[in-house]
């Protein structure tokens, strides 16, 4: 395994192969994948106020170079991080559930840059034979810590489960929602589950009442 950091290294990294690389520098990052038969991106400026010229070469020049030099290299599989954010407009009108193969509605640059992220993809899958999937992430975090993340909590083994299913997969392109199995999820998981054979294990409802307290099975349940 390799890993690939884009300025600063952990004290203690989990293996041994390390690189340093600016996705937006192509010529850093294109030496990265070589030798290796699948890429995991997790690049990005994630943050939902980020300004265009952040979002422009972290998250569209940088995702170009890593798909494009990743063809070259002769890897054939390539997971994409994208996010919730791409459909973050349904969630502020609360147009619930929402299912993946819905019109795009970014509510941010950001999710603007992963919509782009997946039709690039799309791309590459078509083009060059690429396999290419993209796990719309939810929030990844080691637990939740409000209302919103009882909604869209991924924990970390469940995040883990999901891009090894996602570089298992046969399948030559596809956008899923990745969460865990929350009871209040607005997320429609069946095809992460039913294509991709992801068996999410846990569950945010396990801290409702401490996060929410005696309003937990009311908003759950409501008389």
């Amino acid at each position: 395994m390799r890993l690939q950091y884009h300025r600063n290294i952990p004290d203690r990294p989990p293996v041994d192969d390390i690189r340093i690389a600016d996705v937006f520098e192509y010529d850093e990052i294109a030496p990265a994948m070589v030798g290796v038969d699948a890429v995991v991106n997790l690049e990005a400026d994630s943050s939902t106020t980020a300004d265009w010229a952040s979002v422009r070469d972290r998250n569209i020049i940088g995702t170009f170079n890593v798909f494009e030099s990743a063809r070259l290299a002769g890897v054939n599989k390539v997971v994409f991080a994208s996010t919730n954010h791409v459909m973050g407009m349904y969630d502020r009108d609360r147009q619930w559930p929402i299912y993946n193969h819905q019109p795009v509605r970014p509510d941010s640059l950001y999710g603007v840059s992963k919509a782009f992220g997946e039709a690039l993809a799309r791309h590459y899958a078509d083009r060059y034979g690429m396999s290419l999937i993209c796990l719309r992430i939810g929030w990844f975090l080691e637990r939740p810590v409000d209302e919103i993340g009882l909604w869209m909590w991924l924990s970390h083994r469940d995040g883990a489960q999901a891009v090894a299913r996602a570089i298992e997969s046969s399948l030559q392109f596809g956008v899923f929602y990745t969460l865990s199995r929350n009871t209040r999820r607005h997320w429609d998981l069946t095809e992460t589950i039913e294509k991709l054979g992801y068996r999410p294990e846990d569950d945010s409802e396990v801290f409702a009442r401490e996060i929410l307290g005696d309003a937990a099975e009311e908003r759950l349940w409501p008389k």
